[in-house]
């Protein structure tokens, strides 16, 4: 994140109306340090969402990836639960945890059952609205 937030918080400035969509957590593992700071302080550009995904990539454990529950908390709090999302990474995730699993993640993480609905489909939903 860091070789690109410059570009990001420039491009957002000079264009508030592009949606943005950062993968995988926005590629920071942990809460700790200059990169995560850094993407928190996205969240002043309100068209700046997270897609929650790759949790296998972020976490140093096992499914159901419980440290990466931190960062999702932070997340629901500074962007709000309707500016993040779920992917998979499929296909990769298939090697990993496999697809349903993935799927399963945020059941375990303490979040607001509002805030799951959200991650897991509704914020995508409204995000391209009559898109598809």
């Amino acid at each position: 994140l860091l070789l690109h937030v410059d570009e990001i918080e420039e491009l957002c400035s000079e264009f508030p109306s592009t949606k943005v969509i950062l993968d995988h957590f926005g590629f920071c593992k942990g809460t700790e340090g200059e990169a995560w700071e850094r993407l928190l302080g996205l969240a002043r550009f309100p068209q700046v969402h997270v897609k929650l995904s790759a949790f296998f990539r972020v976490s140093d454990q096992d499914f159901p990836y419980e440290d990466t529950f931190e960062q999702v908390e932070q997340f629901v709090s500074t962007f709000g639960a309707n500016r993040l999302m779920w992917g998979s990474d499929f296909p990769f995730v298939t090697e990993q945890c496999g697809y349903v699993n993935a799927a399963k993640v945020l059941q375990s993480a303490p979040i607001s059952s509002d805030a799951r609905e959200w991650i897991m489909g509704k914020t995508i939903n409204e995000l391209f609205s009559g898109a598809w």
